[in-house]
């Protein structure tokens, strides 16, 4: 059964630039489970114990420890059909952008040419104090948090509760989606600002939004076209359907 319109296939034959919005649902099926979805101890904190810059500064190791607890998590997972489906776009379409809220790195790890990480990436890390980068280094250190040769903290390079998004990224995924002609929203509950624009800038200016969810959000009603199921399932569907018509 064709998970896909034929209104559908047929704009996605004109396209030329396609963005894709990705959110934690694209990564929960790879066996990430969201911010809220900490198991063991870590269910007894509140994400705002874990994920603020206070939080670091009074407890350092806390913090690192959970960080690295997610990050073995991620360290064992796979990018799933979905992210692999996304990736494949490229070969057929000139533009194929990602712009996710998820910070696990498995668009970049399915090999994803254009990725745009909102919410930064839990595999970069660098220095409070000189702001030396650490990205990708694998931390022997579990429960204590490791200090840079200046003797500064070293914090993951992610967007924690009160920070603001990194402007320059953010910048490019607005433009991104300002200048898309094809737009499909994957994952995502819509809830989270300001990534929860994006959908809405492609939505005012009548550009074809997609929205692959396995349930409604608050934005469904405003999207050209919503197909309930899996990112993993329906993703490569729709790129199959596009090739065979």
């Amino acid at each position: 059964m064709a998970v896909a319109s034929p209104k559908l296939i047929e704009i996605l034959k004109r396209a030329r630039k396609i963005v894709f919005l990705t959110g934690s649902g694209i990564s929960a099926e790879s066996g990430i489970p969201t911010f809220r979805g900490a198991e063991g101890l870590w269910k007894n904190f509140k994400p705002e114990e874990l994920a603020s810059f206070n939080a670091f500064i009074k407890n350092p190791d806390r913090v690192w420890e959970w960080y690295q607890f997610r990050r073995d998590i991620i360290l064992n997972s796979k990018p799933n059909a979905g992210h692999f489906a996304i990736k494949d776009f490229e070969k057929h379409f000139p533009s194929v952008i990602v712009v996710t809220q998820n910070v696990d790195n498995l668009h970049r790890a399915a090999g994803s040419s254009e990725i745009y990480e909102l919410h930064g990436n839990i595999m970069k890390n660098y220095c409070i104090r000189c702001k030396k980068r650490y990205d990708f280094e694998k931390f022997t250190l579990k429960e204590e948090c490791p200090k840079c040769d200046c003797g500064g903290l070293i914090r993951p390079d992610v967007v924690w509760f009160g920070e603001n998004l990194n402007d320059s990224v953010y910048s490019a995924a607005e433009n991104s989606v300002d200048e898309a002609d094809f737009v499909i929203v994957s994952g995502s509950s819509n809830i989270v600002y300001p990534a929860a624009l994006l959908p809405q800038i492609a939505i005012r200016k009548g550009i074809f939004t997609v929205e692959i969810n396995i349930e409604r959000t608050e934005l469904s009603h405003m999207m050209d076209e919503f197909i309930a199921g899996k990112s993993g399932d329906i993703i490569p569907s729709l790129l199959r359907e596009y090739l065979e018509s």
